[in-house]
């Protein structure tokens, strides 16, 4: 990449169809109007109907193609996943061109999902494995669908304890699990990428992190915990320093959408800033993480994934 990547270097989206998980805020509604804008039919799924609601609005308003519709989806319970990917392939006749793994979870208190999961490994992890296994017939059935899922720079330092994924066995620190989610991630994406390619699919597993962007998820995170002061102070704090030293939502949203339609984007790339730490600039190529290179921790995450989900994993 030669020069500054921007919005103005996407080309027509028309006939391609796109899921977005978390579409109803932050980087994912941004992806879904830019998407939109561009002639993509967009496939919010979110969790709240009524922030489904207010996001399908802002998307329809600029929208040049096919109207976009909202789905139902709550990573954080498996059988709304299932429930979820079944809608989509049906909505979708088994033609989908890319799914946006964007949701996600940061940080929060220590809570469960519905099928008893630490929050941010259930969420950010599980949930999207899940759901892009359940929806690979459909991604097969477009000419060159890609699966974008998205890391963090917080995936720098963490450690994958594939014995306690789920802090059963160790003391729950918000920022640790989170970070360990984001590494998950990783190593799912360059996994997926692999067996894809094992399995002659044209079908591609992207990667892609925002670096340090504007998002609501700081709100998110303070509405997680039940002392008033734990969130005042995790609201305050958190958006003086997010106001002040992040890049726009707009800069943060580049990497994905980039990795999602730009045409010198292979299987196994990894899309983020490229200054500052990768925390700001435009989408460039960047490398993966030794634990997300290393094929034995892969499949050990991959075959862990399985066994938790209860999904077969596809390509096997």
């Amino acid at each position: 990449m030669r020069r500054r990547w921007t919005e103005t270097d996407i080309t027509d989206q028309s006939g391609r169809t796109v899921v977005i998980t978390g579409a109803n805020s932050g980087l994912g509604l941004r992806s879904a109007e830019v998407l939109a804008e561009h002639g993509a039919r967009v496939l919010l799924a979110c969790r709240s109907p009524e922030r489904g609601a207010a996001a399908l609005t802002r998307v329809a308003a600029v929208a040049t193609g096919a109207r976009p519709e909202v789905v139902h989806l709550d990573l954080a319970d498996l059988a709304s996943v299932r429930e979820t990917a079944a809608t989509i392939r049906d909505l979708t006749s088994d033609v989908l061109d890319v799914l946006m793994n964007n949701a996600g979870v940061w940080a929060t208190a220590h809570s469960r999902t519905a099928d008893g999961f630490e929050l941010q490994f259930g969420t950010n992890h599980l949930g999207h494995a899940a759901l892009t296994w359940l929806l690979m017939p459909a991604l097969r059935g477009a000419t060159a669908a890609r699966v974008v899922t998205l890391s963090s720079v917080t995936a720098f330092g963490a450690h994958l304890r594939l014995d306690d994924l789920n802090t059963e066995h160790h003391r729950y620190h918000a920022a640790v699990a989170y970070g360990q989610t984001k590494l998950a991630n990783q190593v799912f994406g360059v996994e997926l990428d692999r067996r894809l390619r094992a399995a002659g699919s044209t079908v591609q597993s992207v990667l892609a992190h925002p670096g340090f962007a504007h998002t609501a998820l700081i709100g998110n995170t303070a509405d997680s915990y039940r002392n008033a002061a734990v969130r005042q102070l995790i609201a305050t704090v958190g958006g003086f320093g997010s106001s002040l030293f992040a890049q726009s939502l707009e800069k943060g949203a580049l990497s994905q959408l980039y990795a999602a339609t730009a045409d010198d984007v292979t299987g196994g790339d990894y899309i983020g800033p490229g200054h500052l730490l990768q925390t700001h600039g435009a989408p460039t190529k960047l490398r993966t993480l030794a634990t997300a290179q290393d094929p034995r921790t892969g499949s050990a995450l991959w075959e862990l994934t399985a066994r938790l989900t209860e999904v077969t994993p596809d390509p096997r």
